[in-house]
């Protein structure tokens, strides 16, 4: 119908063992340096990423002779290759399960009215979480800090940070209540954490905030994008 909205398609993955198989020969054969593979590997790549074929009599062919070659290019794959398509195909999939904007820093809030806009305004599936800090304040270097590490793990979560001063209702904020910890979402107040350091120890870093907060429930999943590149944690032989 005209005037109606267009729909945005996916692009197409090919499920099933059969279809990841595809679909992994054909990152390899993409993400490949081309001038580095020998031209009888490239062709096989490129026969074993488009099975179809309008000729079923030389398909058949091509896949009972590509069995042993096929067996041989598998123990030689590249295994940091196949980590990096594992992990593409992770982000692709949590992209397409996610909802509402991303965010990957701590925004400075300059104002009462910003403050207010981003608890009234912001995506209604977004926690907001907000520390109103001052500086030599005990613990709110540490917070700031602490969000900025948080802020890289969880991007469906805005995280800002505002000076009392800043907000309109300093003498709400005094020095007495900071740090403070605020989380919103669609504009309702979930947690209110006035001197937010009186729940941690002393010292404290960013998992033991990250563990608070999830005490109450107060984070959404971590990201999947945001787990440590397997690349790091895996020795390969």
């Amino acid at each position: 119908m005209s005037g109606s909205p267009e729909i945005e398609e996916l692009p197409a993955t090919q499920t099933g063992p059969k279809g990841v198989i595809h679909d992994w020969r054909k990152f390899k054969l993409e993400s490949e340096d081309h001038e580095s593979i020998p031209p009888n590997k490239r062709e096989l790549l490129r026969q074993m990423s488009n099975p179809r074929s309008n000729n079923d009599n030389t398909q058949e062919k091509i896949g009972r002779k590509m069995s042993v070659h096929e067996y041989e290019m598998i123990q030689e794959e590249d295994e940091a290759c196949l980590r990096k398509y594992r992990k593409q195909c992770m982000q692709e999939m949590h992209g397409r399960l996610s909802f509402g904007p991303k965010f990957d820093a701590v925004f400075e809030l300059d104002s009462g009215e910003a403050f207010l806009d981003v608890i009234e305004k912001e995506h209604r599936l977004t926690v907001v979480v907000v520390h109103i800090y001052d500086d030599g304040i005990a613990g709110c270097d540490a917070l700031n800090n602490s969000l900025t590490c948080l802020a890289a793990e969880y991007s469906t979560v805005k995280f800002c940070r505002i000076r009392a001063s800043a907000t309109g209702a300093g003498e709400r904020f005094s020095d007495d209540v900071l740090p403070t910890l605020l989380v919103y979402k669609a504009g309702e107040l979930l947690g209110n954490f006035l001197c937010f350091t009186k729940h941690l120890n002393e010292e404290f870093f960013a998992t033991d905030v990250e563990n608070f907060l999830n005490e109450y429930g107060l984070l959404p999943g971590k990201e999947i994008a945001a787990c440590p590149d397997e690349e790091e944690n895996t020795d390969v032989d």
